[in-house]
């Protein structure tokens, strides 16, 4: 399993629209190949920042499944238009239990 993680900041303004277009693009991504689970977040201090946290079974499900597929290209359309600067994504794998930490 891997955690692609996604800053989005967005245009300032758009927020709204962003979160409606979010609610259709969800339905895209979750039908994905090694899709496991999604979870977008929103700054408190920075309202049009946008954190995307998306649980992959691999980052190639992700990098070569999802983002050269038709389904993605629904996505880019649905969403990419609301980002300035493109996000940065990251792949985070899980490493093995600090002692003490929660």
């Amino acid at each position: 399993m891997v955690l692609e993680h996604a800053l989005l900041d967005l245009i300032p303004g758009e927020e709204a629209a962003f979160e409606g277009a979010f609610a259709e693009a969800k339905e895209i991504i979750s039908a994905a190949d090694g899709f496991r689970s999604l979870r977008p977040t929103r700054c408190a201090e920075c309202r049009h920042r946008y954190l995307l946290l998306v649980e992959w079974d691999s980052a190639e499900h992700h990098t070569v499944g999802f983002r050269v597929s038709p389904a993605y290209q629904q996505w880019r359309r649905l969403l990419h238009h609301f980002c300035e600067p493109f996000p940065k994504v990251e792949h985070y794998e899980p490493v093995a239990a600090v002692p003490g930490a929660s």
